[in-house]
């Protein structure tokens, strides 16, 4: 846990020196206060004592008591400032290392333990960090300073003060030994709470649609039922600390008072007594400050467990080193743009035991429009993610321009992509943000080529319906527009780009048949020199490309243009019969 706190910089630890050096202050102060206490007690007692005396202390009392109170609120306001910069920068220290991971990362720890540990778990460091400079340095500090007071005293108030210490100590070893194991698990059930919870939001129109509303509360309420009935459990050892510290307090009080009356009724005369008097007010006081101290320590204590839990879980993501990798090559060979070959391709996924690609290989030269179709689930999305990386094959290369993908830096290998997913997703901001997203190595397009863009994708028809055109306001995940529109918009942002390689993954199956056509007449005549790859269902939409890859369970079975395939590939023919009636294949 302690490595995690690398996070804070020499400021920060700057202010927490200064902060110690304000609770040493604060504690002077409150030291001073018995002292004081017991001249006022004599004095009452003592015939003969005069009130300037007696106002004087209390005078004292009064402003180191003021004087603790200001340091007080300076420390709270060096904590929060130190705690704020630290869950900054602790947050975006796991956010930019989420940013760096690829799909096998990012499916090892799912999306919603991400969130969690992107927001739950750094606020429960931050709070921690409140908690540790403003009690768990003062009360060490107290114990200490008050324990070297006490020692002075009767042995038998030091030994009655170390028994009840010892008491605090084995009240806090017993409930932590079973409370600790409930907090490791609570954050993980809290990343199954939210697992649900998302993925009931995310799915709403099916579970609705499906009546299905019943089923997903019995999920939530099992996930809720498990967490709640872990923090009661936790929560039930730790209910053990208020009365088990009252215990021991009011022992220790009532011992105190006992082993006092007892040596005032041994007291030789009247000044003796009064000084024992006195020296007991005193001690009972050091006393309450030393179980104060580990009443403040039990706080941390009820924190620490689950806080070492959150402490590993960010540490699990800031350790974990991206399998994807950065190259150094940043420049494709002079004279060479947009090829692509496949050499003796294969692939499983991360853990899993079957190949999902078998051994394919074919090339794909500048300008071609290279088409991939197969029965589902037979690789078509996969293959074409290996080209930006988003996995890297397990066995063979893929090659850009010449060189293996994995030699460039992702920045240089991305910049050369214009990727249209197959589930098309907007971010929230305008139509305009949206086809202009990200950085492609140069300037960002200009309101003309985000026009000519959306043109070309037929999509400027309906921008231009909205009400404030292109700098209409789009919601999170595109919510306020159609399917349609957001694929037509996906495409959009890959044409601004003006890439070597437009990925399309399955992007123009929320189309109709005429837009279809009529948007891939338009990528044919302005994105003349660039390489375009098509996944498609259709063959409709790829029936024009210039090579066509056939794909059944993994393996290459035809590859040629669709004239060539519908002669000598049997695979290609049943989809193409199962599509189209004969009399239309020969249009």
């Amino acid at each position: 846990m302690i490595k995690i706190f690398r996070h804070l910089r020499w400021k920060e630890w700057l202010m927490v020196l200064l902060s110690l050096c304000i609770i040493v202050a604060q504690v002077y102060f409150e030291m001073k206060l018995p002292d004081l206490m017991k001249g006022i007690t004599t004095n009452v007692q003592t015939p003969g004592s005069s009130m300037t005396e007696i106002w004087n202390s209390g005078i004292m009392m009064l402003l180191y008591t003021l004087a603790g109170a200001l340091l007080t609120l300076l420390l709270g306001y060096m904590s929060a400032r130190i705690s704020a910069r630290f869950g900054q920068r602790l947050r975006f220290a796991v956010f930019s290392r989420v940013e760096d991971f690829s799909m096998e990362e990012v499916s090892r720890f799912s999306t919603a333990s991400l969130i969690t540990r992107s927001t739950n778990d750094v606020t429960q460091m931050q709070m921690f960090l409140v908690i540790a400079i403003q009690m768990v340095i003062r009360a060490p500090i107290i114990a200490v300073w008050a324990l070297g007071k006490i020692s002075v005293g009767s042995w038998r108030w030091t030994a009655l003060t170390g028994g009840a210490v010892v008491c605090l100590l084995i009240l806090i070893a017993s409930t932590m030994g079973f409370a600790l194991p409930r907090f490791r698990k609570m954050q993980w059930l809290t990343d199954q709470l939210n697992r649900v919870s998302r993925e009931n939001l995310s799915g709403i129109r099916v579970v609705r649609a499906y009546n299905a509303e019943e089923y997903q509360l019995n999920k939530f309420e099992k996930a809720n039922e498990d967490i709640t009935r872990n923090s009661l459990e936790a929560m039930r050892a730790l209910s053990v600390f208020p009365p088990g510290m009252t215990l021991i307090n009011s022992g220790l009080t009532l011992g105190i008072y006992w082993v006092g009356a007892y040596l005032i009724m041994g007291a030789a005369d009247q000044v003796a007594k009064i000084g024992i008097f006195g020296e007991m007010i005193a001690f009972s006081t050091y006393a309450m400050m030393v179980v104060m101290a580990f009443m403040m320590l039990t706080i941390l204590f009820m924190q620490l467990p689950r806080v070492m839990v959150s402490a590993r879980r960010i540490n699990e993501v800031l350790d974990t080193k991206p399998t994807i990798v950065d190259g150094t090559v940043t420049q494709a060979p002079e004279g060479r743009a947009g090829e692509i070959e496949f050499k003796n391709v294969s692939f499983k996924y991360p853990d899993a035991e079957e190949y999902v690609l078998h051994d394919i290989s074919f090339a794909v030269n500048r300008g071609e429009t290279v088409a991939f179709i197969g029965s589902t689930g037979s690789g078509k999305s996969t293959l074409i993610n290996l080209v930006p990386r988003f996995y890297d094959v397990t066995e063979g290369q893929i090659l850009i321009d010449g060189v293996d993908v994995r030699d460039y830096t992702l920045e240089t290998l991305h910049n050369k992509i214009g990727y249209v997913p197959q589930r098309a997703l907007l971010f929230t901001g305008t139509v305009a943000s949206n086809v202009s997203y990200g950085d492609n190595g140069r300037e960002k397009p200009t309101l003309e080529e985000i026009k000519k863009a959306c043109e070309i994708a037929q999509a400027a028809e309906f921008i231009e319906q909205m009400e404030d055109g292109y700098d209409a306001h789009i919601a999170q995940g595109g919510t306020n527009v159609s399917g349609g529109q957001k694929q037509r918009l996906s495409i959009a942002r890959a044409i601004a780009r003006q890439p070597e390689i437009y990925i399309f993954d399955d992007s123009f199956s929320a189309l109709d048949y005429k837009t279809d056509r009529v948007l891939r007449t338009a990528l044919r005549r302005e994105m003349k020199g660039a390489t375009c790859l098509i996944v498609a269902q259709r063959i409709g939409t790829i029936r024009d490309a210039d090579k066509i890859v056939v794909l059944d369970d993994g393996r290459l079975v035809g590859l040629g243009t669709h004239d060539e395939l519908m002669e000598n590939c049997p695979v290609y023919q049943e989809i193409a019969y199962s599509q189209l009636s004969k009399e239309e294949l020969s249009q």
